[in-house]
C-alpha cells in the first residue's frame, strides 16, 4: 500500500492547529477522519476537498488520522475525548456503538450530486440493517458499508491439495504441523472453533452457521477453548499482518486469514512464481464488514455525508479497491466489468451484481459464489460476553505450549546453563592459576 503523501499530512496538520483555537466557524472548514491504515487510495482525499468545493463552495481542510484495533477507536469515541467527523469500524463495532446510542444519522440529500450510497449492493444493505437495534430504526440510516470480504485458506498449491481443505479439519491435521498461521483475531478463531466442532450436525442441517459463530453459553465457550488448546501445536504464529510475507516466501503453506490480504499475497507470490490460491470449507465461515459513520461527537456532519458520498462513486470505490485489494460494497456495472478476467473460472455473483452477473469471471477472493455466501455469516457483537471470550483467547495463546516453543525453551535454557558452567569453569582455572603464580612468587 502506498502512504498518504506529503502534501495530505501537511494539510492535517494546518487543519489540527486550526481546531485547537475551538472557533465552531473554522471547526466547519475541517474534516476529521479516523481510519484503518492503508485503507483508502492514493489521491482520494486531495479528489474529496476538490469535490466538496464543487459541490459546496466551501474549502475544507482535512485531518486524517489511523487505527489499527477497533475497541481502541471505539475507546476515544465513546470517552468523547476526540471530535472525529467519520470513522470506519467493523461491523460488530457498529452494533456496539448503536446500542449505546453512539452515532448520528447520514444525510443523504446532496444539493448538487446524486446520492451515490444507493449504489450499496442490495444484499450489503440487508447484511447492515441486521445490525439494527430498533425494527423501526434501520442500522443503514446510520452506516454505509465501505469494504466487505471473508475469512477463509490461503494455501500453496505446491504443498497443499484443495482436496485436503475440503474441511476446517485440515487445520488440526498433524501433517501441517509448524507450517499453519493463523491470524490474532479472537472473533474468527472462535467461530472457526464452533463450526469444526459442529461439522457433523453442519452437514446434517441440525445446526446452522449463524447459530454456531453466535452462541456465546458457557458450553459453546468450553467447546471452542478445547479445539483451539488442540489446534495451537499446529499453528507456527499468530499474525497481524506478517502472514502475507510468510506465504509469499514459502515459510507457511496455509494462512487462516482474510480475503483482501489473500488476494494481495496471491499477486505478490506470482510475481516470484510462488503459487497461492484461496478457499472456504464446506462447512462455512463468516463474512465481515467494515462501515462508515458519524459519531455524535461529530462537529462537522455536513462534510462527513459528503465524504462517504464520495467514497461511495464507483470510479472512487474502484480506484479504493485496486488500492488495499479488499470489496467495495457498490455494485456499479463499470466495477464488474473491471474486476472481469477472462482467466478465471466462472462465479454466480448475482446475489451482489443482479441477474447480469449468474456467470462471470470473478476473482472467489473478491466475489465468492452464491453457493459460497450461502454457508457463510456474519459474526455479530459478544456483548457482555467479550471479556469471556477475550479470557479464553489469552488462556489460548498463554499456554498449553507448542512442541517447537518448548523445545527452544529448553535449548535456551540448556545454553544458559552450559554458559554459566563454563563462565564458572573459566573463573575457577584463573583463580588457581593466580594461587599458583602466588605460591612461586612467595617461594622466591
Amino acid at each position: 500500500m502506498k502512504k498518504l503523501n506529503l502534501l495530505v499530512l501537511i494539510m492535517g496538520l494546518c487543519a489540527l492547529c486550526t481546531a485547537c483555537y475551538n472557533d465552531t466557524g473554522s471547526r466547519q472548514k475541517v474534516l476529521k477522519i479516523y481510519n484503518w491504515a492503508d485503507y483508502i487510495g492514493e489521491g482520494v482525499l486531495e479528489d474529496f476537498q476538490e469535490y466538496y468545493k464543487e459541490q459546496t463552495g466551501e474549502d475544507i481542510s482535512i485531518v486524517y488520522q489511523t487505527f489499527d484495533i477497533n475497541e481502541i477507536m471505539l475507546t476515544k469515541i465513546e470517552k468523547g475525548h476526540e471530535d472525529f467527523d467519520v470513522v470506519c469500524p467493523s461491523e460488530y463495532i457498529i452494533e456496539r456503538m448503536l446500542r449505546k446510542n453512539l452515532l448520528l444519522p447520514i444525510d443523504t440529500v446532496f444539493a448538487h450530486s446524486p446520492n451515490y450510497m444507493k449504489g450499496v449492493a442490495p444484499y450489503i444493505k440487508e447484511q447492515i440493517d441486521k445490525l439494527s437495534t430498533r425494527p423501526d430504526d434501520p442500522a443503514s440510516r446510520y452506516a454505509v458499508c465501505y469494504m466487505w470480504g471473508t475469512a477463509g485458506i490461503l494455501y500453496n498449491k505446491k504443498y497443499v491439495k484443495p482436496e485436503e481443505l475440503k474441511s476446517w479439519d485440515c487445520l488440526w491435521n498433524k501433517h501441517f504441523a509448524g507450517k499453519l498461521l493463523m491470524k490474532d483475531a479472537y472473533r474468527d478463531a472462535y467461530g472457526t472453533a464452533m463450526l469444526y466442532a459442529h461439522r457433523k450436525e453442519l452437514k446434517e442441517g441440525l445446526k446452522t452457521v449463524p447459530e454456531l459463530m453466535n452462541d456465546y453459553s458457557p458450553a459453546a465457550m468450553d467447546t471452542v477453548e478445547k479445539y483451539l488448546k488442540l489446534l495451537k501445536p499446529n499453528v507456527a504464529g499468530w499474525e497481524a499482518d506478517f502472514g502475507k510475507e510468510m506465504m509469499t516466501k514459502e515459510k507457511a503453506w496455509i494462512n487462516v486469514t482474510w480475503s483482501g490480504d489473500a488476494q494481495w499475497a496471491m499477486e505478490e507470490a506470482a510475481t516470484v512464481g510462488v503459487d497461492l490460491d484461496y478457499t472456504i470449507p464446506e462447512e462455512g465461515s463468516n463474512v465481515w464488514y467494515d462501515g462508515w459513520v458519524i459519531p455524535k461527537y461529530a462537529r462537522n456532519t455536513k462534510a462527513a455525508s459528503y465524504f462517504i458520498n464520495f467514497l461511495c462513486r464507483p470510479d472512487i470505490a474502484l480506484r479504493n479497491m485496486e488500492e488495499n485489494g479488499y470489496v467495495s460494497s457498490i455494485a456499479a456495472p463499470e466495477i464488474m466489468e473491471a474486476c472481469i478476467d477472462s482467466t478465471l473460472e466462472e462465479v454466480d455473483a448475482s446475489y451482489f451484481f443482479g441477474a447480469e452477473a449468474q456467470k462471470v469471471r470473478l476473482r472467489n477472493t473478491q466475489y465468492p459464489d452464491r453457493s459460497v455466501i450461502a454457508r457463510c455469516s456474519m459474526i455479530r457483537d459478544f456483548g457482555d460476553k467479550t471479556v469471556n471470550v477475550l479470557e479464553i483467547w489469552s488462556r489460548v495463546k498463554g499456554d498449553n505450549l507448542s512442541g517447537g516453543i518448548v523445545i527452544l525453551i529448553l535449548a535456551v535454557v540448556v545454553g544458559l546453563c552450559g554458559w554459566q558452567i563454563r563462565r564458572r569453569w573459566i573463573s575457577y582455572k584463573r583463580k588457581n592459576l593466580q594461587r599458583r603464580k602466588r605460591r612461586r612468587r612467595m617461594k622466591a
